[in-house]
């Protein structure tokens, strides 16, 4: 069965083309990105290891699914004889609500509740929604399924998602805590019970997804119990540009200061932040800002402190809401490929049980493996998310 995966966002699409019956294989991948800004340009590289990459003429996204579908049936580069052959397509949506707890078709329902959420998840939700109906338009009759970044984190009881305003404010609103890249959380976490040899459903799991954006999961027996982003992807860790975490009164405090409207506001703290306004490089790429420290920035160094601190401060507490621990997962860009910013988080942790192995944790590698120490209570593991591979798992349990 080949199932196309989709993730639309604001000016890019990226997609996933997969032969789910020959042992999951990835036939195509690639990515539209530019859309509708000057530099528009196209990567395409399929299974044979062909690649083709340059400027393309794309204005939305319609065009870039027309695109895509036809570089898959190309005839130097293609993979598919007919778009037939395409069965079903999986996008990634951010925010459900509590309207859509679990994978779904999409219908016209479905697209509303999306629209509903767009003032939760203005940077994600209307690009999700225009990636599914240019789909809808260039591969009519295909099924599309819907996977929520929030439906992982539907298993929090209410004193985790809660906050401490008026109630009436969540039953009449919604404003609660909903958390976000649970198919990342969902994903590591059922890979890391795998590596260890244990029942998922045994388990006491945190799971720390460190790219751009980042968030931590607290997991017991298989179920979200809590996580660091909230009603919207702002709370939480330190990360690239956001700030995560802060004193509600820091924002009345600088829009009083510096007449900040609340778009303003927005912006100041969802892309001028985070690591990018703590380091003063002018990168939020932790690469360079590691870099920039490992040159004497004391700036940059004081940054990182910041960023591994946040991790290491939720850690902690989801060992308290857990009762224990078995295992800590790092995952994404940051948390599978900096060995610097992995022992710098578990630094000080080993009272905890929580013992890195140096030698272990210095090794590159693409596939899971375990960087705690010979007998550490607490397993380290480093697992590569694959969240294009969850969503086609979830599209094909449905469509089936």
């Amino acid at each position: 069965m080949v199932i196309l995966v989709i993730n639309a966002g604001s000016s890019s699409v990226k997609f996933t083309c997969f032969d789910m019956a020959d042992n999951k294989k990835v036939l195509a991948t690639g990515l539209v990105e530019r859309i509708g800004i000057e530099g528009t340009s196209m990567k395409y590289t399929n299974h044979k290891g062909d690649e083709v990459k340059g400027a393309v003429d794309v204005k939305n996204p319609t065009d870039a699914v027309k695109l895509i579908s036809e570089r898959l049936l190309d005839a130097n580069h293609g993979v598919l004889k007919s778009l037939n052959e395409v069965k079903a397509i999986g996008h990634r949506v951010v925010h459900g609500a509590e309207k859509i707890k679990d994978p779904i078709i999409i219908t016209s329902e479905v697209k509303e509740v999306i629209k509903d959420c767009f003032s939760m998840s203005p940077l994600h939700n209307p690009h999700n929604l225009n990636g599914i109906e240019a789909c809808e338009g260039v591969l009519p009759g295909v099924p599309n399924v819907g996977v929520f970044d929030t439906a992982f984190h539907a298993t929090m009881p209410p004193n985790a998602f809660l906050y401490g305003i008026p109630y009436n404010f969540y039953t009449e609103n919604s404003v609660r805590r909903y958390g976000f890249h649970g198919t990342s959380h969902a994903y590591v976490s059922k890979a890391a019970a795998t590596l260890d040899g244990r029942p998922y459903q045994s388990l006491k799991i945190v799971t720390c997804h460190l790219g751009n954006g980042g968030s931590v999961a607290a997991i017991k027996d298989g179920k979200c119990q809590d996580t660091s982003m909230g009603l919207t992807p702002l709370e939480g860790l330190v990360m690239g540009t956001r700030s995560g975490d802060v004193d509600p009164a820091v924002v009345l405090y600088l829009m009083k200061l510096k007449n900040l409207t609340a778009d303003q506001t927005d912006n100041l703290l969802n892309k001028q932040s985070g690591v990018l306004g703590l380091a003063g490089i002018g990168s939020s790429d932790l690469r360079d800002v590691e870099t920039a420290q490992d040159s004497g920035n004391a700036q940059c160094r004081q940054a990182l402190e910041v960023y591994a601190y946040r991790v290491r401060k939720y850690i902690g507490a989801y060992m308290a809401a857990l009762g224990g621990l078995d295992i800590v997962v790092f995952t994404a860009g940051v948390g599978e490929n900096s060995a610097t910013m992995r022992a710098s988080i578990v630094n000080g942790l080993d009272g905890l049980g929580i013992k890195l192995d140096g030698a272990k944790n210095a090794v590159r590698s693409p596939e899971p493996r375990v960087i705690s120490q010979e007998g550490s209570p607490v397993k380290i593991h480093v697992i590569p998310t694959n969240e294009e591979l969850a969503i086609a798992e979830f599209t094909v349990s449905l469509v089936k």
